[in-house]
């Protein structure tokens, strides 16, 4: 039987006002200290249970549970259970990023500014940690309490369907054995690899939220958009240095990107049509003065000037100057 974190008694999200950065930075601390507690091993010795908390707990975003937790808010929900939730999607993201990093993978020898967990604690341990974070986060999901068992069950589904052959495992197989292919192959494996995390977090809030089928579809192209955007960015920031992305650069080279194969300025417009794209769906699922809209736009805000990509963009801005996406920098 799973607990709640003591510090917030069952995260009671009506206390919080999420469009305030004080608050998103509250409930990233009860994420992170329910995954703590959810990882709390046999041991300081255990070298597997290191491996595991080193995944989920290392410096990130905690963009998808944090996204499942604001869309939740924003619809009206505020059940006990929204953190158990919200964590089982941050479990196996982080078991897919140290699948990602493996020599047979990605080959990665950075994550997050350190050393990958393969790197840590040898190809085995990283492997094992991957599998024992996938079981953890059904197991969180399937015992998570203050929810009916039919909806819990259809979570379950859900996270099923996104990890399995026709998703983030599709598309990692893509990735690796795709080969050249056309913009809009590459755009399917975007969204296999880096959207459908995205859509497993909405989907799940509206599941727990009981959204009609509407809002519903309006979030999940939400995350399609935002998760097209996301992949773009990351190829454009795939080139720069290591010490300021905090991962290996230059892993795209041989790849078929969107930047690679339609060029910068190409993909800069794409990339902007997505932003806005994702935008528009958000506000329409939770409001123009939703939360999570707030939310969205600041992970893609950066310090210092901002950025705009192409003169379609600026000119969309004129035109709907309350879209606040747009702020990425590519540099």
């Amino acid at each position: 039987m799973t607990t709640a974190s003591p510090r917030y008694d069952g995260l009671r999200l009506e206390q919080y006002d999420g469009a305030q950065a004080d608050d998103v930075a509250e409930l990233r601390l009860a994420i992170d200290q329910r995954i703590d507690a959810l990882l709390a091993g046999s041991g300081p010795s255990d070298q597997l249970t290191k491996a595991m908390r080193a995944s989920a707990l290392s410096a990130g975003k905690r963009m998808r549970p944090l996204l499942l937790m604001l869309v939740a808010r924003d619809l009206g929900c505020t059940s006990r259970a929204l953190v158990d939730v919200a964590c089982a999607v941050e479990l196996v993201h982080a078991a897919s990023l140290i699948l990602d990093d493996l020599p047979c993978m990605d080959d990665a020898s950075l994550r997050r500014g350190k050393p990958a967990i393969h790197v840590q604690f040898g190809e085995d341990v990283a492997i094992l940690a991957s599998v024992a974070l996938l079981s953890r986060a059904f197991g969180v999901l399937s015992q998570a309490q203050d929810i009916q068992p039919a909806t819990r069950a259809r979570l379950v589904a859900t996270l099923a369907q996104t990890v399995g052959e026709q998703g983030l495992v599709r598309g990692q197989f893509e990735d690796l054995h795709g080969g050249a292919r056309s913009p809009e192959a590459i755009a399917t494996t975007n969204e296999l690899k880096t959207g459908l995390l995205l859509g497993v977090a909405v989907d799940m809030a509206a599941i727990i939220c009981h959204a009609d089928e509407q809002v519903a579809q309006q979030l999940r192209a939400f995350a399609l958009a935002a998760g097209q955007a996301f992949q773009i960015k990351d190829d454009f920031l795939d080139g720069k240095d290591s010490a300021v992305t905090g991962k290996d650069s230059g892993k795209d080279a041989g790849k078929a990107t969107l930047i690679n194969t339609l060029g910068r300025d190409e993909a800069k417009r794409r990339l902007a049509a997505c932003l806005l794209e994702a935008d528009r769906c958000l506000g329409a699922a939770v409001g123009a003065n939703g939360r999570t809209r707030h939310f969205v736009s600041q992970l893609f805000a950066k310090e210092g000037k901002a950025r705009r990509f192409a003169p379609e963009l600026a000119k969309a801005r004129e035109a709907r100057p309350s879209v606040q996406l747009a702020e990425l920098r590519l540099g």
